[in-house]
């Protein structure tokens, strides 16, 4: 499949940008959500033991990104 995307200009500079570098989000925010999982999952932030607020905090998290996914029918995995 070949797929052509054409900008006009220097004033859609930051549309050709955020074509280009979607890859790039998706791997930040399924970075994140990995972090937030360890925190949920294993109950450490580093070395350190997660508190309760913490790892609550975490859960809502990852939630928050999976609403924001679906409303945007966006697939992170």
């Amino acid at each position: 499949m070949k797929v052509t995307i054409e900008f006009d200009g220097f004033e859609e500079k930051e549309e050709l940008r955020n074509a280009l570098d979607g890859d790039k989000w998706k791997g930040v925010v399924w970075e994140m959500d990995q972090e937030l999982r360890k925190i949920t999952k294993y109950g450490f932030i580093g070395q350190r033991e997660a508190t309760d607020q913490e790892r609550e905090s975490a859960e809502k998290f990852r939630e928050e990104i999976r609403r924001l996914l679906d409303e945007w029918n966006l697939i992170l995995e």
